[in-house]
């Protein structure tokens, strides 16, 4: 199944530039994995936001959850979920 997700990041402002950097190398770590794995096809960061739009290949919703509550930043994210289905017009 195939799923779009956009997540809007918002640290607290009395959080550290030491504590966001360490989130930050936590969070490449993970979504670099995932996209290894394949199960994060593509990600996309949103310009002029503290936000990105990714793609994930994954089972079933409950995989979804588990990966999405699995990154280090997901306390300060807000996460918005859509479905895809392929489109009848598409030629790939």
């Amino acid at each position: 199944m195939l799923f779009l997700a956009r997540m809007d990041v918002t640290f607290p402002e009395s959080m550290t530039e030491e504590t966001k950097a360490d989130f930050q190398v936590k969070e490449k770590e993970y979504s670099g994995n995932l996209q290894r794995e394949g199960r994060m096809r593509d990600i996309w960061r949103v310009v002029g936001e503290y936000a990105n739009y990714s793609v994930y290949d994954v089972a079933d919703n409950d995989e979804l959850h588990t990966i999405l509550s699995g990154f280090p930043m997901y306390p300060y994210m807000d996460i918005k979920v859509t479905p895809l289905a392929k489109h009848p017009n598409s030629i790939k």
